[in-house]
């Protein structure tokens, strides 16, 4: 006991400093002079970070990721049998060179203004009978979309050309509305499969972005309708859209506009599902949502069963742990949990109606 009161003594200036950081990145997240400093850092150093690792054909993030989980995992054990203070002092000053850098990269990010108040000055309010509408109208649009796309042997969507979907997300955000977006676009592409592909079939998790190397992950083993849209939604990462609903409803403009057809279907059916599942919240709505899914074109049909057959197949114990976690990451960064879309759907339905106001 004497031993292991003496290294955490002796090593209390990193664990105060660590502390220290908390509260200094805590207050630093209400002032708006320090929110814009690192928004204008983030704009700064974007497409540099981005050229810098882009070079790479794999994913030097997951590299990264891996070595630091070594470490930590070495660190760990050797504190826990050796109880060295050497070892808890490297721990700590990792803990706390890790935590600044995240926070600059990207932590503070976070609390940038949100994109519905450029949108809309009041508050819109949203009844279950808009998105009722707005749900038939991606129906119908997801069931044209749908005839024009390609499929594999099995009548599944197949995606033609990933890296045509890529490139064409990257015109896209050169072309996202003034009022919405004033950040740069990425001039490189820098998008990879994850290293870790075969895990992230059983965490739930479809991409993510690396803060860190400013490179965004995807797994390449999700159903094609999922792919395009998380595409888009990792590279609106890069552009500096830290929330996720927020990475997703750039996405979706960038998909909206597109003439690319898989783009344009994968976003469209995120669209209606978010719907869908934001309306099953209400029980009095359960009928409607049965009763749209009957409508699926007998093609959507394939892809839906193709989805409910992979993730199926991968649910378990590991997905409902990184389910629960990203729940909570969400939470502590001022946005909604998973299960929780409305941001989103507030987000969609104030475009909409901005857009047929003109």
């Amino acid at each position: 006991m004497d031993t292991k009161k003496n290294i955490f003594i002796k090593n209390k200036l990193w664990a105060i400093i660590l502390v220290a950081q908390f509260l200094l990145f805590y207050i630093l997240s209400k002032s708006d002079f320090a929110i814009n400093f690192f928004s204008n850092l983030f704009e700064w150093k974007k497409n540099f970070h981005v050229s810098l690792f882009s070079k790479f054909r794999f994913s030097i993030g997951d590299v990264i990721y891996t070595v630091v989980l070594l470490f930590l995992v070495h660190a760990i054990i050797n504190l826990i049998r050796k109880k060295n203070s050497l070892t808890l002092k490297r721990l700590l000053i990792f803990v706390n060179i890790f935590y600044f850098v995240y926070q600059c990269c990207w932590g503070m990010l976070y609390f940038q203004p949100l994109i519905i108040k450029k949108l809309s000055t009041k508050e819109i309010e949203i009844n279950d009978s808009d998105l009722k509408n707005i749900a038939i109208k991606y129906l119908k649009l997801c069931k044209e979309t749908r005839e024009r796309v390609s499929e594999d042997k099995n009548g599944v969507f197949k995606i033609k050309h990933i890296q045509n979907i890529e490139y064409e997300i990257l015109s896209q955000q050169n072309q996202l509305p003034n009022y919405i977006s004033t950040k740069k676009p990425i001039s490189i592409l820098s998008v990879k499969p994850s290293l870790y592909d075969n895990f992230m079939n059983y965490t739930g998790i479809l991409g993510y972005y690396n803060p860190f190397t400013a490179e965004s992950q995807f797994n390449p083993n999700l159903p094609s309708t999922n792919t395009p849209f998380t595409l888009a939604h990792e590279m609106s990462h890069q552009l500096g859209y830290a929330r996720e609903q927020e990475a997703s409803f750039i996405a979706y403009l960038c998909a909206k506009n597109s003439k690319n057809e898989d783009l344009q279907y994968s976003a469209q059916l995120y669209v209606l599902k978010s719907l869908l599942r934001a309306l099953s919240k209400n029980d009095s709505n359960k009928d409607f949502v049965l009763k749209l899914i009957s409508q699926y074109s007998e093609k959507m049909q394939k892809d839906r069963k193709n989805e409910l057959e992979f993730y199926e197949k991968n649910e378990g114990i590991i997905s409902d742990f990184f389910g629960v976690t990203n729940d909570l990451f969400l939470k502590t960064n001022q946005q909604d949990g998973r299960i929780t879309y409305s941001y989103f759907i507030n987000l969609l339905f104030t475009y909409e109606t901005k857009k047929e106001s003109y």
